[in-house]
């Protein structure tokens, strides 16, 4: 079965309330849907600050057809703060948020599960497009027996408001992390990653505790609306540009007016392992000239010599414009596995000798422009 990613859209609405305001509440968002929708309203039991509950129905939404106008987010307070937060829950303190939702992201086809998990955070810890978040898994840390688990980090994949646009909620695209014993070929379930199965197995209403924000290298620069922003993921490693995108083209945001261009690159093995793809290509639709989508599909695409095609692969077949772009002030950011990094720097190396460019020089000199953005794990 062909698989399609969804983009999804989640409104919260009192339980007791009629469906006249629910109805009234999507017209609010400026939502259409096409004739495929799927709805659930699912009750959810969270605790507000002064520990009282605040019963809620989650409205879960898989959008086919969002509509053209941009949906309205609030606090608006949250721009106004000059310096992104960090650290504002540590790790012998972290913060006890609430799970809300955990969707499988990719077709049947995909190797591996990758899981869009959203979490509620009740806008206590707040963060910007591109920082990340800890998560410290429950059970005792093996290494050192009474103590905690350690904090493992994820890029946060929405923007500062959240799936729902009220900023409260922060979402991580989580791959599970299994192992294979080389010799059997079977799967050793004692070796599985123990923080990315937990989030995956997690259930609405679960305890989380998540640290941070953390991170600067990924801030979004919003100085220039003009700008170009070159993104090159692989995997789950496109999490901070699905953030970067919705505030670029889904949420309307008073104080970012973006008019320039966002460049994706997304590596992944074959069609059913594409993450967010509904979603980036109703940008691609509604916004053909400030966006470009290209697919690196490793295990269904032929590079021009034949081998299997790598992100590092795309880059090359445009390199002549992404050189002229980095030349223009473009920003340039990697995200995903550290093995990706090798690749592209090779290839990138080569196009610039090509150009009769030293691209030691080149690096050295984007990098003292802040044009130059790496988060690998």
């Amino acid at each position: 079965m062909a698989h399609s990613a969804v983009s999804q859209v989640s409104l919260t609405v009192p339980l007791n309330s009629d469906l006249s305001l629910r109805r009234s509440v999507l017209k609010v968002h400026n939502i259409s849907f096409g004739d495929k929708l799927g709805v659930s309203f699912s009750p959810l039991d969270l605790k507000t600050k002064n520990g009282e509950s605040r019963r809620q129905s989650v409205v879960c939404m898989s959008v086919q057809h969002a509509s053209t106008p941009k949906v309205s987010v609030s606090p608006l307070a949250l721009e106004d703060v000059n310096d992104p937060p960090l650290n504002l829950h540590k790790p012998k303190d972290p913060y006890t948020a609430t799970i809300v939702s955990v969707e499988r992201l990719v077709g049947p086809k995909a190797p591996g599960e990758t899981c869009h998990i959203v979490i509620d955070h009740g806008g206590n810890v707040p963060y910007w497009e591109g920082q990340s978040y800890g998560v410290i898994p429950p059970g005792e840390n093996p290494k050192k027996p009474g103590t905690p688990q350690n904090v493992r980090l994820y890029s946060i994949a929405s923007t500062r408001y959240g799936d729902f646009f009220d900023g409260k909620t922060a979402s991580l695209c989580v791959r599970r992390a299994v192992y294979y014993d080389p010799e059997t070929g079977k799967e050793d379930t004692i070796k599985k990653g123990v923080c990315s199965n937990f989030l995956c197995d997690s259930k609405p209403g679960d305890k989380i505790k998540v640290t941070g924000p953390s991170g600067k290298i990924m801030l979004l620069p919003e100085e220039d609306p003009k700008a170009t922003h070159i993104m090159i993921a692989t995997g789950t490693g496109v999490a901070p540009f699905r953030g970067y995108l919705r505030r670029m083209f889904m949420e309307s945001v008073p104080t970012f007016k973006f008019r320039g261009l966002a460049w994706l690159f997304l590596g992944v093995a074959n069609t059913d392992s594409l993450l967010y793809d509904e979603e980036f290509s109703k940008y691609l639709k509604d916004y053909p000239d400030n966006f470009r989508f290209d697919r690196a599909l490793s295990r269904e695409q032929k590079n021009k010599a034949g081998g299997k095609m790598y992100v590092q692969d795309k880059i090359e077949e445009y390199s002549d414009e992404i050189f002229k772009m980095l030349d223009g002030g473009a920003h340039i950011y990697f995200c995903g596995l550290k093995g990706m990094m090798p690749g592209i720097q090779d290839t990138l190396k080569r196009v610039a000798e090509e150009r009769g460019e030293s691209w030691e020089a080149k690096l050295a000199q984007l990098k003292k422009n802040k044009q130059w953005h790496v988060e690998v794990y």
